[in-house]
C-alpha cells in the first residue's frame, strides 16, 4: 500500500493500517472530484461523501481543500517516482536518453489517466498559476537522487540545475501541449522531447 509522505503537513499522519486505507479512500475521492467538477468546485464535504467517510475524519487529516490537493500533489509524485523506477529496472542499464524517455513517457502516461493529475500534477496547478511551493524544485530533486546512479553521476548542484531547467521546461512544453489537445499535441511533445534531447546532449552528454 501506498501512503502519503509524512511531509505533506497531514494534521495527524495515519498509524494504523485503518487509518492509512480512509486516508487514500478521501485522496482517491479527491482527485476523482477534480477530474469531475475542478478545484474551485472542490469541498471537503463532497469529498468525505464520495469517499464514504465522516467529514470529521476528512479533518482529522486536512484543514481545507488546498492541503488536500497538496497530499494528492505529493503522492502523485510519489507514484511517479516509482512508475520511473520500475520503467528504468525493466530497460535495465541506459544513459541518459534512456532515463529522458523513461520520465517524459512516465509523466505523460500519468497525465492522460491518473485521475486528478491533470489538474493537480505535482502540485503546480494548485490553483492554477500558483508556484511559490516550487513544486519543480521538488521534482528536480526527486530525479536528481532518483537517477544519479542510473546515470553514474554525482547529486551535486550542477546537476541539480540541470534537471531543474529540464523539468521547467518539460512541464512548460507539456503543459502549452495539452491546451492543444485533450490528450497533449503530439507535434509539440515531439519538439519538446527533440528541445530536451538537444539540452541534455550539451550538459550530459
Amino acid at each position: 500500500m501506498r501512503h502519503v509522505h509524512h511531509a505533506t503537513q497531514l494534521r495527524r499522519a495515519p498509524v494504523q493500517r485503518r487509518s492509512a486505507e480512509r486516508l487514500t479512500r478521501i485522496l482517491d475521492a479527491c482527485a476523482a472530484l477534480l477530474d469531475e467538477a475542478g478545484y474551485d468546485a472542490l469541498s471537503t464535504r463532497a469529498v468525505a461523501q464520495r469517499a464514504g467517510v465522516p467529514i470529521g475524519s476528512v479533518y482529522r487529516f486536512f484543514g481545507n481543500k488546498r492541503q488536500m490537493a497538496d497530499a494528492l500533489a505529493q503522492r502523485n509524485l510519489e507514484r511517479y517516482a516509482e512508475r520511473v523506477t520500475e520503467r528504468l529496472a525493466r530497460t535495465g542499464e541506459g544513459g541518459w536518453r534512456v532515463a529522458l524517455d523513461a520520465v517524459l513517457d512516465e509523466y505523460l502516461a500519468m497525465k492522460r489517466t491518473a485521475p486528478g493529475f491533470s489538474l493537480v500534477d505535482f502540485g503546480n496547478q494548485i490553483p492554477v498559476g500558483d508556484r511559490q511551493a516550487e513544486p519543480n524544485h521538488r521534482v528536480a530533486d526527486q530525479l536528481t537522487e532518483l537517477l544519479a546512479g542510473h546515470l553514474g553521476r554525482t547529486p551535486d548542484e550542477d546537476l541539480r540545475r540541470a534537471f531543474l531547467v529540464a523539468v521547467e521546461t518539460a512541464d512548460t512544453l507539456v503543459q502549452l501541449a495539452f491546451r492543444m489537445a485533450p490528450d497533449g499535441d503530439e507535434a509539440i511533445i515531439a519538439e519538446a522531447r527533440e528541445l530536451l534531447t538537444a539540452y541534455l546532449e550539451r550538459v550530459l552528454g
